[in-house]
Formats: structure tokens, sequence, C-alpha cells
């Protein structure tokens, strides 16, 4: 095809020499192109697609024999219209038009590759984008003429398919405003049902009868669609879909790619969030009784799972959070799904009941997770949703009906609802399965360490929802079981079960009442953790020391008059000592007499190994905390006077040793957070608003502030703070000691009521964090400014009145704002950035409103000037960061009567590009789901910035006026 005289012509020698460098940069050559070789060829390239001229390389290289070449054709096609669109003549771009339609339909005639034809494609909407919105459009009809023209060269469905699959996806990421967007947002809607009928023309087809492409083409279409697709439109394709999900035909793919897209129906589609239940919910619910347990059958049977039976499990997940509110009312219903034409038909109960088995059998496939399966940790999310949803089922919706009714009276003869004995039946499943689950990876495997952990860790989250369903059961069951198993172990038998229900029994923790668990004076009764392993096998120690530290708050919330709470006590306190490898005898008979005994422990610290400290030293600590606040200081000297030396020792030499010195530093930070964790107190229910009036409470305070003025406590949190200074000083810019820190910066501070004898003030840990952050911002030292700035001004003891910061308070923020802003205003093209910037500000707004008044004029404008720049996000989580600082800083601002002269020159000057950047987000600028929080920044406007409020100008209200009527809105 030969170029048309509006786009320049081109020597033969130039064509030439661009396509040899395509094949130089590209091809396949023989000779080894070296990286700076290869990055010179692609700075060429590049240089080439700027200039004007490269309009007329593209017919030349789509008509070459190289496909390589043909491709990079059609991509700087598609490059010059997206980047050079207002270099090309405006008089021809009806031309141009026409031209890239021919080119393409061309293409397809003659049967280039396909990645040829995805790149013209792409060319092809980028041209739409640029000439359909608009009025009048310059080119309304653009996907229909543009499927016409391909039909017209013979083009399969495949084509047509990809071709629909392209122009949803452009659509969807192209970066369009106000009326454009809506324009060509509705040009799609109206093409819908063409696109509909297209994918059905293909799905109606039975599987063998057109080519397994035509079929995986139509699905990724219909994906690429599905936020485009009206509900009544997508409907009638829910069944289409079912009907490939064949198990039995010879190719997986089809089973697969329809799989994927009803996963994406549950969640991109006017039929995600529970909708659809008839069309939708009920008829995956019937194919998954018939066709899904037959799956399950054969992948039980052969030990392997399939890529057909990975998709099913896929799916599964996909309808349980899709449906878990139909799941959760109809769990025990005897109501008979309607739309199934086999007699009798069943119940919606049954068919829930068959789901949550088969979604059971999969979180408790054969084997070890990482190793002979990757499907159950897939699994472990629907759980929590269920639980979450049984606990929201107090009424239901019968469906048809126009108002809520209480759910009917369905009991057993015991009183307690069907749907509740259902729930708590599935759930004891659950947690037997996960306790096997957890049971650690053999020795042979141990490269899969890592991976399971974190397994385990999720299935702990899982095990806390569960716990909510089930309660003491849940706990009597796992204490039964390590009886039950230590009774029958035999001399050869591991420890690896117990060690597992350890494990499960340490991670609901969280949820147990500590007032109310009859079954852990059993747990911890000489009978169960006096049996064992105090020497060897590390992993059930290390367990059993998680457990006690886990529930060291019950121990210290027992009372110690009765011999049989002395009893618990010492057996755990003997368990903690005599777990430690190659305990001196001496430590274990001083434990014995009193807690206080435990001051001797140090002796035996340098024998523990470093991977093992950390945890060791959180539960020691969370032990020694239910100790007499003057007790603990030498035991605690004891334990972290050598932590802060290595610390120093570490520090002097790093710039002989750094890797070795920077690894150290991690490893000693680690531990001292592990420490401050075991040494903060755990407070329960409403305990932190507990009477301030209480002797108890009085008494208790004022032992910690008392011990805290020791001068041994004074001196040890001196040189834990030197420590991390010099830490800060020499790595603050290294992502994993920042990450170190972090944890210690959140474990060592505290509020007022968890105040330990080693909590260091937020004042000066906020300083270190302000010359971190001026050597290099990160959302990790935003975070950690956002926590310190609340600690500043923390919550009361009791319900009364709060006064506000302290001066010394407000002094730190004044004069270390303005360096989180002057640092934090460069660094805001990263979103992560963005978010923690505008977190970290709006809980200074809400505490410190006065700093923002007193910082530089220049850089408040600029604070304020990002934030309604901010609105216009695409990135929900900044934006409504930026939102929420703005909503702050307009009501505190308002309350303080010295700061309404401030807060009138704040809206005066920015008042109006607050309204209209607002009122922007609303026509479709911002995201959809932030609307509630515009919605509460235009009342912050409305409320606060009226008339005299807002300065000259009328105020909110005018504002709205002047932008709702002008021309650019």
């Amino acid at each position: 095809m030969a170029s048309p005289a509006f786009l320049p012509s081109l020597s033969q020698y130039d064509i030439e020499h661009a396509a040899q460098l395509i094949q130089q940069a590209y091809g396949l050559s023989t000779v080894t192109v070296t990286p700076e070789e290869l990055k010179r060829l692609q700075q060429d390239l590049f240089e080439i697609q700027k200039r004007p001229e490269a309009w007329g390389l593209v017919i030349p290289l789509l008509n070459y024999q190289d496909q390589n070449v043909q491709f990079f054709g059609a991509h700087t096609a598609q490059v010059k219209i997206a980047r050079d669109w207002e270099m090309f003549p405006a008089d021809h771009v009806e031309d141009l038009r026409d031209l890239m339609v021919q080119l393409t339909a061309h293409s397809i005639a003659i049967g280039r590759s396909k990645f040829i034809l995805r790149k013209l494609f792409v060319a092809l909407t980028s041209l739409a984008l640029k000439l359909a919105p608009g009025h009048p459009s310059r080119w309304p009809d653009w996907i229909i003429s543009c499927i016409s023209a391909f039909s017209s060269q013979g083009a399969s469905s495949e084509h047509i398919h990809d071709f629909l699959s392209i122009v949803a996806e452009e659509v969807a990421n192209a970066d369009l405003l106000g009326s454009s967007k809506v324009q060509m947002q509705q040009m799609i809607t109206d093409a819908s049902p063409m696109v509909a009928q297209a994918i059905t023309a293909t799905a109606t087809q039975p599987l063998g009868t057109a080519p397994t492409n035509q079929y995986l083409s139509a699905l990724r279409c219909l994906q690429a669609w599905l936020s485009f697709l009206r509900a009544d439109t997508l409907t009638p394709l829910i069944p289409l879909l079912i009907n490939l999900l064949d198990p039995n035909f010879p190719d997986d793919t089809i089973f697969v790619a329809a799989s994927d897209a009803l996963q994406e129906v549950t969640t991109k589609s006017p039929l995600s969030e529970g909708a659809g239940t008839k069309t939708l919910t009920e008829p995956l619910l019937l194919w998954i009784e018939r066709t899904g347990n037959r799956i399950m059958e054969s992948t039980l049977a052969s030990g392997d799972v399939s890529p057909i039976s990975h998709s099913l499990c896929k799916l599964l997940v996909a309808l349980g959070d899709h449906s878990t509110g139909y799941m959760a009312t109809y769990i025990s219903s005897s109501m008979h799904v309607s739309i199934d034409t086999v007699t009798p038909s069943p119940t919606k109960g049954s068919l829930i009941q068959n789901f949550l088995r088969l979604l059971l059998a999969y979180t408790g496939l054969p084997g070890y997770y990482g190793v002979d399966e990757e499907e159950s940790e897939m699994t472990l999310g629907f759980w929590y949703s269920l639980q979450e949803a049984l606990w929201s089922t107090d009424f239901f919706i019968e469906e048809g009906a126009d108002d809520r009714s209480p759910a009917p009276p369905d009991t057993d003869e015991g009183g307690e609802a069907k749907q509740v004995l259902m729930a708590k039946a599935v759930f004891s499943e659950l947690v037997k399965v996960l306790r096997r689950k957890v049971a650690f990876l053999p020795l042979e495997v141990v490269d899969q360490v890592e991976k399971f952990q974190v397994y385990r860790r999720d299935v702990g989250d899982t095990l806390i929802n569960a716990y909510y369903v089930l309660r003491d059961d849940m706990l009597g069951f796992y204490v039964n079981d390590i009886a039950e198993r230590l009774t029958a172990m035999q001399e050869s038998d591991g420890w690896q079960e117990i060690e597992a229900t350890l494990h499960c029994i340490m991670s609901v923790q969280e949820a147990v009442d500590m007032d109310n668990a009859p079954h852990l004076d059993r747990l911890f009764s000489p009978a169960i953790f006096g049996r064992l392993p105090n020497s060897g096998r590390a992993r059930v120690r290390r367990t059993a020391l998680g457990v006690i530290g886990s529930y060291s708050s019950w121990f210290a919330s027992q009372p110690s008059s009765t011999p049989s709470e002395s009893n618990l006590l010492l057996t755990v306190l003997g368990y903690v000592v005599s777990a430690l490898p190659d305990p001196s005898l001496t430590n274990r008979k001083a434990l014995a007499p009193h807690i206080g005994a435990f001051g001797e422990l140090h002796a035996a610290l340098n024998t523990i190994p470093d991977a093992e400290r950390g945890k060791v030293l959180q539960s020691i600590a969370s032990v020694i905390q239910a100790m007499p606040p003057a007790d603990e200081i030498p035991v605690i000297e004891a334990i972290v006077n050598p932590i802060v030396q290595k610390l120093y020792e570490a520090i002097q030499t790093a710039s002989a040793l750094p890797d070795d010195a920077r690894a150290a530093t991690i490893l000693h930070l680690e531990t001292l957070s592990g420490v401050a964790k075991g040494l903060t107190r755990t407070v329960e229910g409403m305990t932190i608003l507990e009477d301030e009036s209480d002797p108890r409470f009085q008494a208790e305070v004022e032992a910690i502030k008392v011990a805290r003025e020791d001068v041994r406590a004074v001196k040890l949190r001196e040189n834990i703070f030197a420590a991390i200074r010099g830490v800060v000083e020499l790595w603050s810019t290294d992502a994993t000691v920042g990450n170190a820190l972090s944890d210690l910066f959140k474990s060592i501070t505290s509020l007022p009521m968890d105040t330990t004898l080693i909590s260091l003030p937020a004042g000066p840990l906020l300083e270190l964090v302000c010359i971190a952050a001026q050597r290099q911002l990160t959302a990790t030292w935003l975070s950690l400014a956002h926590i310190l700035i609340a600690q500043l001004n923390p919550p009361p003891f009791s319900l009364e009145v709060k006064n506000g910061p302290s001066p010394e308070a407000e002094m730190i923020v004044r004069n270390l704002l303005p360096v989180l802003m002057e640092h934090g205003l460069a660094s805001l093209g990263n979103p992560d950035i963005v978010q923690e910037f505008f977190g970290c500000v709006e809980k200074a707004a809400q505490d410190f409103t006065d700093a923002f008044y007193t910082m530089p004029r220049g850089l408040f404008d600029a604070l304020i000037q990002c934030a309604i720049s901010a609105l216009a996000l695409q990135e929900r989580y900044s934006l409504v960061s930026a939102c929420q600082f703005l909503i702050s800083l307009i009501h505190r601002s308002s309350i303080k009567d010295e700061l309404r002269a401030h807060k009138t020159a704040f809206m005066s000057t920015h008042g109006r590009s607050i309204m209209r950047a607002t009122l922007e987000g609303f026509a479709a600028v911002a995201p959809r789901s932030v609307v509630p929080n515009l919605v509460e920044l235009l009342s912050a406007l409305l409320t606060r910035a009226s008339g005299a409020d807002g300065g000259p100008g009328g105020g909110a209200s005018q504002w709205m006026k002047d932008v709702l009527l002008s021309v650019s809105y």
C-alpha cells in the first residue's frame, strides 16, 4: 500500500536505515548486542519517532517483510497519535482516520500476526479518543464503522472480539476529563448490546464446533466490557458462561477462561456485591452441586490439582465473596430454588451447605501448602466474610417482598436457631481442618519454611473469625486435642501436631475474653504445659513461649492467693526458663520461690541464639510486666543493657564491616522491639476510659511514675535513645533498617495508660523522624510522624473534657511541622507518599491547628494548593486523605475564636478553589467511591465558610453558584 500525499514522503535510504535499527535492536541477530548498544539503538529509534517525518514511516514499515519492523510501524502510528497529535495537520485528520481503518482492515485480510493487529487496534482506539469526543463528534459511530470495515475484508469473529477488547481496555484507561469522558463512556454504553450479541454468537456454539481461540477471545472480550454492560444485557450471558464450564471437554483452557469471566462478573459487573442471586448465585450453586463435586472427587482420587480444579477453587472463592450475605441468611433454609427444572428442586440450604463442604475440601487439601498444593490459602478470606455476614443476619428480606421482617423462628429442640447450629457445625469442621493444615513442614522441604510461615499467620487470622462463632468450644477442642495427643504419645512420635495446636491457641488470643476463659487453667497446668519439651524441639519450644507471651495478661488478672493459681504461674515461669537452651541450674532453682527471682535470668541470656532471643525476651518481658514497677528495674536492666551495648558496637563497626553491622543492627532493633512489646500492658475492653478517681488506678499510675523517675530507669532510657539516634544518623536511608526502626518506634512509645519503664517520649522521637525525612522522605517516616503527633496530644484517662496539647507539645509541632511540609511537598509524585503525607498533616490539623498559621505563608499556601490538586487524583486513598485534611483544617480553624481571622484569610485565598475542585469531583473527575468524602468537604465549606466567614466574595454559597454557572464547568 502506497503512502498518501498528506503523509511525509521519505527516501528509501531513510526507510531502510530505520528498518536496520529495528532489526538490530529487536531482531534475532547472531551478533550479541551489549546492553549499552541496545540502549543506544532504542534511543535512536525514539529520536526517529519524535520527528514529524515519522508519520511517513508507518506504511513503509508495515509493508516490510520482517514482523518486528511491521510491529514498529504500527507502534509508530500509535505513538504519534497519542503523543504528537497537536503537531498533525488539522485539515487531514479525517484522511488519517480513513487511512488507519484501511490499514488495519488490510492487515487483517492478509493475515498479519496478532501482536501487530493488537497494536493497530490500540492505534485506532487512540485516534478515536481524539476524534470522537466533541460537539459535533468527528467520529460518532467509530466502533460500528471499524467493525464493518474489518468484516468487509473477511475478519473472523476472533478478530472482532480482540478489537472490542482493546476498545474497552483503552477507553477505561483513557485520561479523559469532564464532558469528553462522559461522551466517550456513553458511546461505549450504546455499543454494548452489539458487543453482547457478538459474544453470544460465539458462546452459543457447542464446544468443539468453533476454534478454541474464538471462545477464548469472546470470553476476554466479555471481561473487558463488564464494567460497561447493563445488568439486563449481562444476565442472558450467565447461562452461556456456565454451559462452557465443561470439565469433560479435552481443552481445559475454555473451562478456565469461562471461570475467569464468571469470577470477574462477581466483582466488576452490575451483578457484583451480592446482586443477581436468582440469575448468578443460584445457577452457579446448582452447577457446583452437579459438576463441581465431581471435579473435587477427581482431584482427591488423583492427588493432583488440575488446572480445571484450580480454576474451580478460584470460582468458589469469588462466588463466596460475592454471595456471603445470601449464604449466611439461607445457610439452613428449607426454601426450594425456583429456577431449577428438576423436581423436586433442591433447597437453598442444601445448595449452600454443599458449597461450604466443597470449599472446606479445598481449604483442607491433603499435603502441605506451598509444596503439595497452592489452593488452601485462597479460601481463607471467605471464612472471615462468612463470619461477618453471620453477625449481620438478624433480619432478612424475602426476594420480591417490599419490607423487612424478622427472621422466622427456626430452632432445634434446645432452643438454638438452626442457622446458628449450622454455622457452628461448619466452623467446627473448619478449625479441625486448619489445625491439621498448620502442622509444620518436614525437614526435607525447609526451603519452603518462609512461605509456610506466612500461610500459618493467615490461618491464624481465619481462626480468630472461627472463634467468634464457636467461643469456648473452640478453645476447649484445642486443649482437649493437646491432652489426648500427650496421653497417646509414644517415644518415637514427633511434636508437629501438638505444635500446630499450640499455634492455633496462640493465634486466637486477641479474641479470647481473659476474664472468662475456663480452659486456660487446664492448658497451663502441669498436666499439659508441664509435659512439653524443654530441650531440643526448638520449634515447639518457641511456639509454647509464644503462647505464654500471648496470654500473659491472663496471668496478671488471676488471683495469686490460691495454691492452684500459684502452681499455674510457677509451671509457666518454670517452662520459660527451662525452655531456654542450656539453662543454668541456678536459674531453675531461683525461679520457683517468687516471680521476682526473674532478675537472675540475665546470667542465661548469652546462651540464647540470636534467632530465638527476640521471641524469648518478648515472652519473658510479658511476664515481667506483671511485677510491681519498682521490682522490674533491675530485671529490665539485665535484659536491655546488653542489647543497647550491641547496638553501640554495631554502629562503631559500620565503617569497617558495613553489611555485618547493618544486619546486626536490624537484629538488635527487632529484639529491643520485642522487649518493648512484652512490657506493654494489654488493655482489655474499655479500661483506657477507667475512672481516674479509682484509688487502684491512681496507685498504679503513681507506681509507674515513681519507677520511671528512678535514676536507673532514666539512665536506661537515655542509653536507648542515644543508640536509636546513632542508628538514625547512620542508616535512616536504608529501607530494611527503616522498617526495623518503625517497628521499634511504635513499640517503645505509648499512650499514658500503657506507659512502661522504657517508654520514650514522642517529641524527641519525632525530631529523629524529621532528621530521617530530611535525608530521604518515605511513607514509613510519614506514618511514624502521624503516630507521634497523635501521641503528643494523647486521650485522657477519663471521660472528662480534653484540655488539649501541652505548650511543650505545641512548640515541638510548630518547629517540626514545616520540616515535614517542605520535604513532603517535594515528594508527592509517589501515591504512597501522598496518602501518608496528608494523613500526617490531617492529624496535625486536628490537634495542632495553630501550627499551620505560624509556618511561612508560602509554605502554607503550597500545602493547600497541593491538597486541592489531590482532589482530582484517581488514586482513592490519596484523594480521601487530602479531603480529610481540608475538612479537619476548616473545622478546627472555625472552633477556636483566636483562629477566626486566620480561617477567614485562608478561605478568602483558597475557598473558591476548594469549592471548584469539590464540585468537579462530583462531575466525574474523582472516583465515585469518594463521593461521601466530597459531600463532607462540601458540607464543611457551606457550614464554616458562608457569608462573612468566607471572606470577601460572598462565601461558599456564592462560590458554588459561580462555579456551577461558569462556562468551563
